[in-house]
């Protein structure tokens, strides 16, 4: 078991273009105060970056790692289902940067992140 499946967060679509993950909100996600905690945010868009940014490579020996996180916490959730939708800003050689807006049911803008990747060889 991993991240995603202990969070139980669904792949929805994952392109070079364009990566959308889903989460239904329950209780673990949430802080003391019944919202969804702000680091399921940073999970969610790091995740959806992380997952376009390794989308760009066709060879084996290599992955993208976060490497920076930004996040703006807009608005809080207490229950629904969160949206992410990943894009890139920039593809470079060894450099990438994305940026994922989460959505609420109502499709209201509740988080907007970019994250920065860093190209890596297996060792």
């Amino acid at each position: 078991m991993h991240l995603l499946d202990y969070l139980q967060i669904k792949t929805q679509e994952v392109r070079k273009d364009r990566v959308i993950l889903t989460m239904n909100v329950e209780a673990f996600h949430k802080q003391p105060y019944g919202i969804v905690h702000g680091g399921i945010n940073g999970v969610l868009i790091e995740t959806a970056c992380s997952l376009g940014a390794n989308a760009q490579f066709s060879e084996e020996n290599v992955y993208a790692v976060g490497v920076d996180l930004q996040i703006n916490h807009l608005k809080s959730v207490a229950d629904g289902t969160l949206t992410i939708i990943a894009k890139p800003d920039q593809i470079g050689g060894s450099l990438q940067v994305w940026e994922g807006k989460i959505f609420n049911d109502d499709e209201e803008l509740i988080s907007v992140g970019r994250c920065t990747l860093l190209k890596r060889n297996r060792k």
